[in-house]
């Protein structure tokens, strides 16, 4: 035994651009590694329909934000489209105090801030097939506009071209085999623990 895995703990950052497939892939994760800590953002936009306070997002006001951002609150943060978005440092350090590993699904802006201060997170990218199919997958989801799709796309590209900061790149064509190659990489890094078998892909 090496004296390092399973014992050392781990931030797990999963990036993607917007419609990439994040959400969808993290609650994968975590219904494979029960155990492991899922970091809720904090932000000062309004909750979308369907989006649960403590579950979805954290949802606070500007002036309780700023006032974090001025308290060195915040692990991460950032100003995207006119609101904030942040991740707890408190929250990383007691999870990861306690012996938990925890996920965190942010961008690439914020992947650079937390690896500032933690150089040993697993950072993993989902990429899109190709910004044509990413273009489908925005439009399809009818929740924003054509102006707010070009929008994402030209954020889109800008991510990508930062993907080499990554220690993983994943093509996320096929959902199950981004899911597999995801699990097995986390568990490589959690001392070889397998995840729990689950019924379904």
């Amino acid at each position: 035994m090496d004296g390092q895995s399973p014992q050392r703990r781990h931030l797990f950052i999963i990036s993607a651009p917007s419609g990439g497939g994040k959400t969808t892939v993290c609650r994968a994760v975590l219904d494979r590694f029960a155990d492991m800590l899922y970091s809720v953002s904090y932000t000062t936009r309004k909750p979308r329909s369907g989006e649960r306070e403590g579950v979805d997002y954290h949802f606070i006001d500007r002036d309780e934000f700023e006032a974090g951002i001025a308290n060195r609150r915040w692990a991460e943060w950032a100003e995207v489209h006119g609101h904030y978005y942040g991740t707890s440092a408190a929250f990383l350090d007691q999870g990861l105090a306690a012996g938990r590993d925890i996920l965190l699904d942010i961008d690439v802006q914020g992947t650079r801030q937390i690896l500032s201060r933690y150089p040993d997170s697993v950072t993993v990218f989902l990429r899109p097939p190709s910004l044509e199919v990413l273009k489908m997958r925005l439009e399809s989801r009818g929740t924003d506009s054509p102006q707010t799709i070009a929008v994402r796309l030209e954020n889109a590209k800008e991510e990508m071209a930062s993907q080499n900061i990554y220690q993983y790149s994943l093509v996320n064509d096929r959902l199950p085999d981004t899911i597999a190659a995801l699990l097995g990489i986390i568990a490589k890094h959690r001392g070889g623990q397998k995840p729990l078998a689950t019924q379904g892909p």
